[in-house]
């Protein structure tokens, strides 16, 4: 997979001044960093408020709002987000808009990533679908930006976050600007984009053939999903889509000027920030029991989204509550919310419970372009592009203009970090028909309602409002898991799922998931699924449902979604943890569940353990790695000296197989794909992919290839932990260091880093494991990369048992004690209550604000 790490913005010329400012005395350093802390107690003045509001936080300073109105709820929902998290919630503005330059200066990687933002247009995006929004959706979305600007009002910028005094040092930092609707609509672009599938996957085909030359080689790296061992999440689901067959253009994917146009929309795209989740481990947990085998004689559900790690980290905790809820005021609702945007995005509510999950669907393609200078090819014909000028303000410098060009496919994406001054050429005899250019088409960047969909999960109550919720959920694509009080359980699948043509007479698949011809309209887009026949599921007879990122239904009985899916070893672990415990009559709670979200059976031990154990080691010192897989119980606990050594194994095993075969940048990551791809070649010893091809003269098979593999893990490990691997552990290996996204990073001064960083704390799991707390392979290490970003559990028999985590904690401020208070409960598995009944929250309650109406009124 290429590697798409999460940009760390280098902000080294910041870092003697931070260093003076920081490291002065004490009382100095303390004042800078507590003076934004926000008041949780006594009384506010909130403008614009109808009656007061208040707010009620326990101790992990998670807040509960009760207010009388929806308006008011949002608005009081705005001013606690500012209150705790402005500098993330302008960061991430900044980042949706384009604009991370005028925050940060002049800074090549914010730069760079200001230019792909604009030219994909999320905020031009955003500002379209305001008027699309219900009134409803709208007034709320105002509401909340009310409450984000008073708290701004009449506070500087060092009052509102410590970050502004830092990047002080180095830019002019003037007040943040006003809060706005758009602001919160961009962030659903974020959103979207960090969720959105096989857009990886789609150009590694691409990019791969060109190094070995043949498509059924390249699908050997992209198996069919084992759908008979690995079960999808339904048995069976809507009637199969039925594409028409057209009549198509080949392409030469070996062709080099195709694949350089390849390479520059790579490069450009990993140019954008990750503010969810990149690359290996994105995906996520989630399954729902019926009342019939619980404890409580209702259903639980639970929900475990695998992101990236950052402090603060990803979701903000909260309850909304209208004091009587009414057709007025519908809002008793509780869970995780994104700070920047009002409800809350994952939760229950009084009536139902739900969770998410990335369904995976394929709602991104790469459409190659004949371009010649101001027009593309389609059809025969020259098609005008159109073009627009983005002006990018860099905070301290130049302004920068960029060309952007859209063709009828969406925004040209391989000439962004050269501004489009270099694919402005002619047609030659050489290239007759134009230059390669690489065009996006996706699904987020045609203008939707979703906003309206987070607000109707926010008040469902049964499946009838999931399904219209669903409806008007356009992305990103996510399985829907929910459980009612009243007994039902239930699946739904939302997004707008592009409907493909299958071309006949294609060079390479024309299903998504290999770059199609912008030139040839066969291989356009045949419009969307009909939300009608997107797979749903309400009570099924074996009594669970578990999304996981596996397939959606059996390959010959749904619509086609993509072929990209997880590979489904942790959906079926669950399955398989959940079947066993009915049949044994266990009935499941809460703590059962709780249990099964931290299960650290390791699948790549399950499958590859037969054919290690079998490879012979003669030295008495290589052969102990070996020998602590022997008595191995297969489960990658933190305190786990054979999981060190098998994730050692694993990583040597990969780079010795495909390295040689593979171009720069789409080495294994090491997760479900390449254990399914591993796994087939076991049976295979003699698959040229077993060849190392470094090793001039010699053809190696797979028994060389495994011996080597053990051998140098062992050496590996025993530089890094020492020369008795009975000492080793897999948490010295396998931490989680959440940093902050703009100020974590090595090139920060250590203290700062021990300021905004919470520090490390060593993990069981891995990838591919239902303890998700993934690894990349091919990076040299096998820090944390993505993980569980927050854990809950609902039991909708009693609500008030139920129980929440989140990977860091509520506040978005260094010095606050919620900063990080709940990483070492996430760390070890453990969580807390979660108390949603008026009765609970008041009795849960640690400290007790009230915002009330301006005097004078608005």
């Amino acid at each position: 997979m290429p590697r798409r790490r999460a940009r760390r913005l280098v902000l080294a010329v910041v870092a003697t001044a931070i260093v003076l400012v920081l490291v002065g005395t004490v009382v100095v350093t303390t004042a800078l960093v507590r003076r934004p802390l926000p008041q949780v107690s006594g009384e506010i003045e909130l403008p614009g408020l109808d009656a007061a509001v208040t707010v009620t936080r326990d101790d992990q300073g998670i807040p509960h709002l009760t207010a009388e109105t929806s308006a008011d709820l949002f608005r009081a929902q705005g001013f606690v987000h500012a209150q705790d998290r402005f500098f993330e919630m302008d960061y991430r503005r900044h980042v949706t808009a384009g604009r991370l330059s005028e925050l940060v200066g002049a800074d090549e990687q914010a730069l760079d990533a200001d230019k792909v933002i604009r030219t994909l247009g999320w905020r031009k995006v955003a500002e379209q679908e305001w008027d699309l929004l219900s009134e409803p959706t709208q007034d709320y979305l105002q509401a909340y930006a009310e409450g984000v600007n008073a708290y701004l009002d009449g506070r500087e910028p060092g009052e509102i976050a410590v970050e502004y005094t830092i990047l002080g040092m180095r830019v002019d930092v003037a007040d943040p600007e006003p809060w706005t609707p758009v602001d919160s609509l961009a962030w659903l672009k974020a959103m979207a984009w960090d969720l959105r599938s096989n857009f990886d996957e789609e150009i590694e085909r691409a990019t791969v053939y060109a190094t070995v030359g043949d498509v059924a080689r390249v699908e050997e790296l992209f198996p069919a999903y084992p759908e008979e061992s690995n079960l999808p999440i339904l048995a069976a689901g809507a009637a199969q889509q039925v594409s028409a067959v057209a009549e198509g253009s080949a392409i030469d994917l070996a062709d080099a000027d195709l694949q350089e146009a390849l390479a520059a929309a790579n490069a450009a795209l990993a140019a954008v920030p990750r503010l969810l989740a990149d690359g290996e481990g994105t995906g996520s947990n989630s399954w729902v029991v019926a009342g019939d085998h619980t404890a409580s004689g209702n259903p639980v559900l639970a929900n475990d989204p695998h992101l990236g790690i950052s402090a603060p980290g990803i979701w903000s905790q909260i309850s909304l509550t209208c004091a009587k809820v009414s057709q007025e005021c519908p809002f008793d609702v509780s869970g995780f919310s994104f700070a920047g945007f009002p409800g809350v995005v994952i939760g229950h509510n009084a009536h139902l419970a739900w969770g998410l999950t990335n369904m995976a669907a394929d709602v991104t393609d790469f459409f190659l372009e004949r371009v010649v200078e101001r027009t593309t090819l389609l059809d025969g014909e020259r098609v005008p592009m159109d073009i627009r000028i983005e002006t990018i303000k860099v905070n301290g410098g130049d302004d920068v203009d960029l060309a952007v060009r859209e063709t009828v496919h969406g925004p040209i994406v391989s000439d962004v970090l050269n501004l489009g001054e270099a694919h402005q050429a002619p047609a030659t005899e050489e290239t007759p028909w134009g230059q390669y250019e690489v065009a996006l088409r996706w699904t987020a960047l045609e203008p939707n309602i979703t906003a309206d969909a987070l607000f109707a999960l926010n008040i469902a109550e049964d499946a009838e409002d999931v399904a219209a919720a669903a409806a008007q959920f356009a992305a990103p694509a996510q399985n829907i898991v929910f459980a009612t009080v009243d007994g039902h359980i239930g699946y739904q699948a939302p997004g707008l799922i592009p409907v493909r043509d299958d071309v006949a007479g294609a060079a390479v698949p024309s299903d998504g998931s290999w770059p199609r011809p912008g030139w040839d309209s066969a291989y356009d887009w045949q419009g969307y699924l009909p939300a009608e026949e997107l797979p749903a599921a309400l009570d099924p007879a074996e009594g669970f449902i578990v999304a996981a990122n596996q397939a959606v239904t059996a390959f010959d009985a749904g619509p086609f979604l993509t072929n990209d899916f997880d590979y489904g070893y942790r959906s079926q672990a669950i399955r398989d943890s959940l079947a066993a415990q009915i049949a044994a009559g266990q009935k499941i709670d809460v703590a059962s569940t709780e249990e099964l979200q931290l299960d650290e059976l390791n699948p790549f031990a399950e499958a590859l353990m037969p054919a290690l154990l079998a490879v012979p080691i003669d030295d008495d010192f290589d052969d102990d790695g070996q020998e602590l897989l022997r008595d191995w119980d297969l489960r990658s606990d933190a305190d786990s000296a054979a999981a060190a050594y098998f994730a050692a194994v694993w990583s040597t095993l990969l780079r010795l197989t495909f390295w040689d075969d593979l171009p720069d940048g789409f080495e294994p990551s090491g997760g479900s794909r390449w254990l399914t791809v591993v796994a087939g070649m076991l049976d295979d010893p003699q698959s040229p992919w077993w060849d190392d091809r470094t090793t001039v003269g010699i053809v190696e098979g797979r028994d060389e290839i495994l011996n080597r593999a053990l051998v140098t893990a062992r050496s590996e490990l025993t530089v890094a932990m020492g020369r008795d691997a009975g000492d080793w552990t897999w948490g010295r290996l396998h931490a989680a260091a959440p940093e902050h996204p703009l100020l974590g990073g090595s090139s920060m001064p250590a203290i700062v880093r021990r300021l905004v960083n919470p520090g490390a704390v060593p993990v069981g799991g891995g990838s591919s494991i239902v303890n998700a707390t993934s690894w990349d392979a091919a990076s040299g290490s096998f820090e944390v990369g993505a993980a569980p970003s927050m854990r809950m559990v609902v039991d909708l028999g009693d609500l008030d048992s139920s129980t929440w985590v989140n990977l860091t904690g509520v506040s978005g401020h260094p010095a606050s004690p919620h900063y990080a208070d709940q990483l070492g409960a996430w760390a070890e598995g453990s969580s807390y209550p979660w108390p949603f009944t008026a009765e609970a929250v008041d009795e849960a309650a640690a400290d007790r604000l009230t915002l009330t109406p301006a005097r004078g009124g608005r």
